[in-house]
């Protein structure tokens, strides 16, 4: 998982393309726009507005998708260049190792639609202190509607679109790792609306992901038998 605070799509090609290599094509791309938070500065540099966050990724997105696809790449934009940026062989994945876009907004959503895979969303962000589950289903229902109607504007067929919940920063954000049956039913409500994978946070004790790692591990071993 990175974004365009810490990477150029040229580099980020070349390692991608060496980690695809050493896992035997089993990497997943997950990207975004960025953050606001800490991590827009840690490398000294002054916060990207959100209009320029959003100019960026989405200038990010297509070089990198020319770069893992292509032998040579030149480009030159508004944030990014490359001139003659060779990477040969590729990725062992063909035509190029999957994407993973994180999105929300609208020209997010058309990069995931074009660009992705896979889909990521951590649900509504306006919800997250004082919201409800329920708003928070009706809020990803209303997400998953918006990236429908995106797919059809560019020609995609969502069915071959994974659709992916990265928990812990919805309403109930511990709550379906309080115990096996609380996370089925949880899980279960966020396949209801066509999610397909479901990224748990491991518990971190002082966190706001702190969990009991016991049940834990019950929900790892007996959970997938009963959502299957």
């Amino acid at each position: 998982m990175t974004s365009p605070n810490f990477r150029h799509p040229v580099t980020l090609a070349k390692e991608l393309i060496s980690l695809d290599d050493i896992s035997g094509g089993r990497v997943t791309l997950g990207i975004g726009a960025g953050g606001s938070g800490f991590d827009a500065t840690a490398l000294g540099q002054d916060p990207w507005t959100p209009r320029e966050r959003a100019d960026r990724f989405a200038e990010f997105v297509p070089l990198l998708d020319r770069l893992l696809s292509e032998d040579a790449v030149s480009y030159e934009g508004d944030f990014y260049s490359a001139h003659e940026a060779r990477n040969i062989p590729g990725c062992v994945q063909r035509p190029r190792l999957p994407f993973a876009v994180a999105a929300t907004g609208p020209r997010g959503m058309r990069l995931a639609a074009r660009y992705g895979q896979a889909w990521v969303t951590t649900g509504d962000p306006k919800l997250y202190e004082n919201g409800t589950p329920e708003q928070s289903i009706q809020a990803m229902r209303g997400q998953t509607e918006k990236l429908a109607d995106t797919c059809a504007e560019v020609g995609r067929d969502m069915t071959g679109l994974d659709r992916v919940l990265l928990s812990g920063f919805t309403p109930d954000r511990t709550g379906p790792l309080q115990s096996l049956d609380a996370f089925v039913d949880f899980a279960g409500r966020h396949a209801e609306l066509g999610f397909t994978e479901l990224v748990i946070h491991w518990p971190i004790p002082d966190s706001p992901f702190a969990a009991d790692e016991k049940v834990f591990e019950q929900i790892a071993m007996e959970a997938p038998a009963q959502l299957r």
